[in-house]
C-alpha cells in the first residue's frame, strides 16, 4: 500500500502530504531526474521489464473476426440465424435487441499465417503482418460493459463509473517521472477515416481522479499550440514569465503552509512543468531531424499534424525522452453498418504506422524495454446489425470476446493466446479479463497491482479494484 493511508482529520493534513512527498508522490514534477529515478526505484515491487508504455487505443472497437480471429467455418452460414445455444440469452444492445433474427456475417477478408510463428492476420493489415512475430495476440479478452463510454472508462480506470484515476495516472503516481521537462503521461488523439462521426473522447479518460492532479495525462492538441497557453502572450518574454511564476509560487507556498492542501503543491509543480515545457515541447515537435527514410517508413500521413501516423512518430520521440506513459486514442472503429469499407479506412490509417513504430523502436534498441498495447474497448458480433449481403454488413458491440495485441518488454513473441468458439462469440480457452490485462501491464512496469493503492474516502483504491491476475503465460519470465 502506498504511504498516504493516514486518517482524515478536520483539515487537510500537511504532515500527510509531506510524508507522501518523501515517497515520491507529491513533488515528482519538482524533483530532479536523479531524485525521480530514485523515488521510482523505491516504489518498484520487482524488477521492471518495461520502462515505458505506448498504448495504441483503438476507440470504437475493432472487429476481431475481420482482423485477427478467422472463422472460416462461418463461410457456409452466411445469413443463417445465430443459434440460441451460442448466444445463451446474453444481453444485447438496444441497437439489435429488437431484431427478429441475428444473421451471421462471415468476414469478407482473407486471412493468412505470417512470420515464423504462423500468426493469423487479415489481408487488410499488410504491414502489421510483416512484424507479426513481434506481437503476442490475446484473442480471449472479455469485459463487463456493453456500450462505448462505460467500456472505454472501464479499460482506462478499472471502473465503468467516471471519476477514478486512469491507468497512466496510476503509472505516474506509482513510478514518478524520468524527465523533468515533460509530463510523465502524455495523450495524443486522432480521427479515423473509417467513421469520422465516431463517439467523442472525454478528458476524464486520462484524468487523475482522486490522485493528485499532477498525475493526469497532458493532452497534446492537433492544431495551434500543442498545449494551451504554451506560447507567451505578445509583449511577455521568458524572463518576465519566470518572474511572474516565482511570485505566484511564493504566494502558493504561503497558502500551503497555512492550510496544508496537497493540491497547492500540485499546482506549483504544474506551473513549473508548464514553464519548462515552453522549451521542451517545441523541440519535441520539431521533426526536421528525422531522416526521410524514417518518415517514409511511417507513411505519407506522417506529415499531417494530428494523424495517427504523426502521433506514432511523436510517441517514439516521447519514448526517447523517457516519458513514462504515452497513449494514442484513434477514433473511428464503431462499424454498425458498412463495415467492410469503413474498416479498410481504419486499417489504412493505422496499419503502416503501427508496424513502423514497432520497427523503429526495435532498430533503436528500445523495444526491449517499451511495452506496446494495441486494441479497443470490446469486440464485434458475428451476426450483422441489420441485413447481410455478399458485399456488406455491420456488427454490434460484443463484450464476450475480442482481441488485444501486446508487444515489446517482457512479452512472448509470436504467441497467440486464448481460443474462441467457431462463432467468435464465447471464449473456450484462457479467458483474460480487462483487470487481468491491467494487472499484467503494471507487473511489466515492476508494480504489484495489489499494492499500488490510494486511500480515498476511507477506502484503499487500486486500478484493478479487488480483481485481476497477472497473465504469466504471455510473459517471458
Amino acid at each position: 500500500m502506498m504511504p498516504n493511508c493516514f486518517p482524515v482529520v478536520d483539515r487537510l493534513n500537511r504532515r500527510t502530504f509531506l510524508h507522501s512527498s518523501a515517497a515520491g508522490i507529491g513533488t515528482a514534477a519538482l524533483a530532479s531526474v536523479m531524485q525521480s529515478q530514485a523515488q521510482a526505484q523505491a516504489t518498484l515491487h520487482h524488477a521492471a521489464k518495461a520502462k515505458r508504455i505506448i498504448y495504441l487505443f483503438q476507440s470504437g472497437a475493432p472487429s476481431q473476426m475481420d482482423l485477427f480471429d478467422p472463422k472460416p467455418v462461418m463461410a457456409d452460414k452466411r445469413g443463417t440465424d445465430l443459434p440460441a445455444s451460442i448466444r445463451m440469452g446474453q444481453r444485447l444492445t438496444t441497437m439489435t435487441s429488437g431484431q427478429a433474427t441475428f444473421p451471421i456475417a462471415p468476414s469478407l477478408f482473407k486471412f493468412a499465417q505470417h512470420g515464423e510463428s504462423g500468426m493469423w492476420m487479415s489481408d487488410i493489415l499488410p504491414h502489421m503482418s510483416k512484424v507479426a512475430d513481434e506481437f503476442c495476440m490475446l484473442r480471449s479478452l472479455h469485459t463487463e460493459a456493453i456500450n462505448h463510454d462505460p467500456a472505454i472508462t472501464f479499460f482506462q480506470t478499472g471502473s465503468q463509473l467516471a471519476g477514478r484515476p486512469s491507468i497512466g495516472a496510476w503509472a505516474s503516481y506509482g513510478l514518478g517521472s524520468e524527465n523533468k521537462d515533460l509530463p510523465a503521461y502524455v495523450v495524443l488523439t486522432s480521427f479515423g477515416s473509417g467513421r469520422t462521426d465516431d463517439q467523442p473522447l472525454y478528458d476524464r479518460l486520462w484524468g487523475a481522479g482522486f490522485l493528485p492532479t499532477m498525475h493526469q495525462g497532458v493532452k497534446f492538441r492537433n492544431q495551434g499550440d500543442a498545449v494551451l497557453y504554451l506560447s507567451n502572450p505578445p509583449g511577455i518574454d521568458p524572463s518576465a514569465r519566470r518572474s511572474t511564476l516565482d511570485r505566484i509560487k511564493q504566494l502558493n507556498t504561503h497558502h500551503h503552509e497555512a492550510v496544508g492542501d496537497p493540491e497547492i503543491e500540485a499546482r506549483i509543480a504544474q506551473y513549473e512543468m508548464a514553464f519548462r515545457m515552453q522549451s521542451s515541447v517545441p523541440e519535441l515537435l520539431d521533426m526536421k531531424d528525422e531522416p526521410q527514410h524514417i518518415l517514409d517508413m511511417y507513411g505519407p500521413d506522417v506529415k499531417r499534424a494530428g494523424s495517427y501516423a504523426a502521433n506514432c512518430l511523436l510517441a517514439r520521440r516521447l519514448a526517447e525522452r523517457d516519458v513514462r506513459f504515452v497513449q494514442l486514442f484513434h477514433m473511428g472503429w464503431d462499424h454498425h453498418g458498412g463495415l467492410p469499407n469503413a474498416i479498410k479506412g481504419q486499417c489504412q490509417d493505422t496499419d503502416q504506422a503501427t508496424a513502423a513504430l514497432i520497427t523503429d523502436l526495435k532498430q533503436r534498441g528500445m523495444l526491449d524495454d517499451t511495452l506496446i498495447v494495441w486494441g479497443g474497448e470490446f469486440g464485434r458480433t458475428i451476426y450483422s446489425q441489420g441485413g447481410v449481403t455478399e458485399t456488406d454488413y455491420g456488427r454490434d458491440h460484443h463484450p464476450r470476446c475480442f482481441t488485444i495485441l501486446i508487444a515489446g518488454a517482457g512479452v512472448k513473441k509470436g504467441l497467440t493466446y486464448g481460443v474462441t468458439d467457431d462463432y467468435c462469440y464465447n471464449i473456450v480457452e484462457n479467458p483474460v479479463h480487462v483487470h487481468d490485462l491491467n494487472a499484467t501491464i503494471l507487473h511489466l512496469m515492476g508494480v504489484d497491482h495489489t499494492k499500488l493503492t490510494y486511500r480515498y474516502q476511507g477506502r484503499d483504491f487500486r486500478l484493478t479494484d479487488i480483481h485481476g491476475h497477472v497473465v504469466h503465460d504471455v510473459l517471458t519470465v
